[in-house]
């Protein structure tokens, strides 16, 4: 079977607002993933050290292959600049969710920073869609060729 580089993927918007803002897309002929907008009420103050909150992302998915995942990373400049990132690190969209998109943040700056506020339709992560392997799991007692790493774990390459 092969595999489709390019699947039809089925969004339903929950936030008209989206019209507006920009639907999610890519933002580059090259780019990597879509990104991905607040769909608050109103600012939203995110203090440094707080636990991480959800914010709806305002559409679902119906991804609809067990081939394809998606995957929500922060966007690489809010991180770097800011100390925005994911409370979760990224988080994945499994084939059969059809639930709304949240996107989990976390203001990761020391406890005596300034909060991070995040505006209604700010661009706060981005969405990547991968191919998924489902490997067969075979149980052995003992692995069929030995690797040089071996069992070497943590630090074990130097």
């Amino acid at each position: 079977m092969a595999f489709d580089w390019q699947p039809e993927i089925e969004i339903k918007l929950l936030d008209e607002r989206l019209r507006h803002w920009g639907l999610p897309r890519y933002q580059s002929e090259m780019a990597a993933a879509i990104d991905l907008h607040a769909c608050l009420a109103a600012p939203l103050s995110l203090p440094a050290g707080e636990p991480a909150v959800l914010i709806a992302a305002g559409f679902a998915l119906h991804l609809a292959s067990a081939q394809v995942a998606a995957i929500i990373l922060p966007r690489s400049g809010l991180g770097h600049k800011k100390g925005l990132v994911l409370g979760n690190a990224l988080g994945l969209i499994d084939a059969d969710y059809q639930g709304p998109v949240m996107i989990s943040a976390w203001n990761r700056n020391a406890a005596d920073s300034a909060p991070i506020v995040i505006e209604p339709g700010e661009r706060i992560a981005q969405m990547m869609f991968v191919p998924i392997l489902r490997p067969q799991l075979r149980p052995v007692a003992d692995f069929t060729s030995p690797s040089a790493r071996g069992e070497g774990g943590f630090g074990s390459t130097g």
